[in-house]
């Protein structure tokens, strides 16, 4: 149902599951699972996984904190986009990564919550894209000692209830989880 004319593929959206992003994540274990058997999926259904990956003082290009889990190994033919902005589509070329594959549907999953997974969504949504977070494939780590009000399995018991009403005109927001996701 996306807004942007000619645009009808999907691609699964892996954002920022960097180790020094969940080093010290709620249920870190499963949620990079889940993850791992969305990216083989999408490759099984020649859907594209694009990558996220977040660049700042605390997690500098080539450190073993800035690079991802090793469980999940990127493929050489799938793009990797680098960020310094929570909302994976500001400052980078992720929105021409989309356009060249024909992309109007995001399946987002990774880290955090409550910044860079909000903001990407958010992001998406006011330019036109569907997207659709997997509720059991992101995650946050414990920020309540920053002053963040509740734990992290709140935050993404929230963040999933929320985005389940989110639309705008001709688009939709919306939830589902790992074993549900359907690429087509």
């Amino acid at each position: 149902m996306t807004s942007l004319a000619n645009r009808p593929a999907t691609a699964l959206l892996v954002i920022d599951v960097q180790n020094g992003v969940v080093g010290e994540a709620h249920d870190r274990d499963r949620i990079v699972g889940n993850i791992k058997s969305l990216v083989d999926k999408a490759r099984a259904e020649d859907v594209p996984v694009i990558w996220v990956q977040h660049s700042d003082e605390e997690l500098e290009p080539g450190t073993p904190e800035w690079a991802y889990v090793p469980e999940l190994q990127q493929l050489a033919s799938e793009p990797v986009v680098h960020k310094n902005y929570g909302d994976s589509f500001e400052e980078t070329d992720l929105e021409a990564r989309l356009a060249e594959r024909g992309v109007g549907r995001l399946v987002v999953t990774g880290a955090q919550t409550e910044a860079c997974i909000r903001s990407t969504l958010h992001g998406a949504l006011v330019r036109g894209y569907d997207a659709t977070l997997v509720g059991d494939a992101h995650t946050t780590e414990d920020m309540r000692q920053w002053g963040f009000p509740v734990a992290p399995a709140d935050s993404i018991a929230y963040t999933n209830m929320y985005w389940s009403w989110a639309s705008a005109p001709g688009r939709q927001g919306g939830v589902t989880e790992t074993a549900e996701v359907e690429f087509s």
